[in-house]
């Protein structure tokens, strides 16, 4: 059936343009919509393991600033008219996520392209929205993350979980998607330093945002009605479309030579940015964090069960381009206490501009003692974090210009 529109997901951010969220809180969440509409129905098959389009995505900004959850409900308010998408709860365990799963299972059904054969196909699909991730994430729940991580893969598989109330739970063909908000001191506060590397975190879409991108006191005053209505229906018309894809998504040659060059680049050359063994678990992951993408990206453009050169190549692109995001998460993780007291030190110079020192010692006196605070001091101008200065005959603190990264 025709589309309505040349790309779902630039449409999507041309309807949400009147938010005051940044504009990748709202393709991120598009990314999180698309994929909760395919659920496990389409893939890409390598045999000994299949690549489907799911994804953990944490919108990561202080409280009040960017309306993280504003943009999620911006977009899970479509696939809640679809009616056939099966959302998981808020707040679980491990065993309340495999109960979910399991009340999930469905059959679908499609025609083999190169058989002509009816395939039926079971699968457990959830996608789970989350307005503040401590609710539904317990870092300190290994069982939990355990199986978060395992679900991450979307394998086909059979998914076996004993639970006290239930008994032997087995779950055809799990899939799981979750879109969730937090702040940058929960991450800080909450994520242990085991999570980095080949564990959860790795597994993760960290996509920061620290600003409005613009002041909209009132959205209703300056969206067109007719419009708005408009993009609303037409959103929703191809969203319906695209949940109803089926079947195995192969690549053109093209996209498999890029996908070949790409792939042997990425392990015979690694980014500077990238370099720290943090980030391991990470690269090895990226090629399907790309993969993916580009079945999100070329759904969102047509029904068509091919993934093109291009479609690869925007979704390198894109994933490349939030690794800052990647850093900025992790650097609040497992971090040492002067790091944190200069996070802590950083933020409130940030928020004044230029600050005297003794006015922000009475701001951070709680935090830390005057040796600490002294020698934090210290070290932040010594790594260009902070710069010092006198202004109006008054030293103070203000953030360099072009701080170190």
């Amino acid at each position: 059936m025709p589309r309505n529109c040349d790309n779902w997901l630039k449409t999507y951010l041309l309807y949400t343009k009147a938010s005051e969220s940044p504009t990748n809180f709202h393709f991120w969440t598009g990314v999180s919509t698309i994929a909760g509409a395919l659920r496990r129905r389409v893939w890409i098959d390598q045999k000994y393991f299949q690549w489907t389009p799911n994804f953990y995505i944490i919108l990561v900004g202080p409280a009040g600033i960017a309306a993280k959850s504003t943009s999620i409900r911006s977009g899970v308010k479509f696939l809640e008219r679809l009616k056939t998408i099966r959302f998981g709860p808020q707040s679980m365990t491990w065993q309340a996520l495999a109960l979910a799963l399991q009340e999930a299972i469905e059959t679908i059904k499609y025609i083999d392209p190169y058989t002509g054969m009816e395939v039926k196909h079971p699968m457990s699909c959830l996608t789970i929205t989350v307005g503040e991730l401590g609710t539904f994430l317990k870092p300190d729940d290994s069982a939990l993350v355990d199986a978060l991580v395992s679900l991450w893969d979307g394998q086909l598989e059979t998914w076996s979980h004993q639970t006290k109330s239930s008994g032997n739970i087995e779950i055809k063909n799990p899939w799981l998607n979750i879109i969730a908000c937090t702040t940058p001191s929960w991450l800080q506060a909450h994520f242990p330093e085991h999570m980095i590397g080949g564990g959860l975190t790795s597994r993760i879409i960290f996509v920061f945002g620290d600003k409005k991108r613009h002041f909209v006191p009132y959205p209703a005053e300056i969206i067109n009605d007719q419009e708005f209505k408009e993009l609303e229906d037409k959103l929703f018309f191809d969203l319906a479309e695209i949940s109803t894809m089926a079947g195995k998504i192969v690549l053109t040659p093209e996209a498999l030579q890029w996908g070949s060059e790409w792939y042997e680049k990425h392990w015979s050359t690694r980014p500077v940015h990238m370099a720290s063994e943090r980030y391991g678990g990470y690269i090895s992951r990226k090629q399907t964090h790309i993969h993916k993408l580009a079945i999100v990206l070329a759904a969102s453009r047509h029904s068509k069960l091919i993934i093109e050169k291009q479609d690869l190549w925007e979704a390198e692109q894109l994933i490349t381009s939030i690794e800052p995001d990647m850093q900025k998460a992790f650097a609040s993780i497992g971090v040492a206490d002067e790091a944190k007291r200069m996070q802590q030190l950083v933020s409130y110079t940030k928020a004044y501009g230029f600050i005297k020192l003794d006015d922000l010692y009475r701001l951070a006196m709680q935090q830390m003692s005057r040796k600490d605070f002294e020698s934090t001091i210290a070290a932040a101008i010594q790594g260009r974090v902070l710069a010092a200065i006198v202004k109006n005959g008054v030293r103070g603190l203000i953030i360099p210009t072009s701080p170190s990264s």
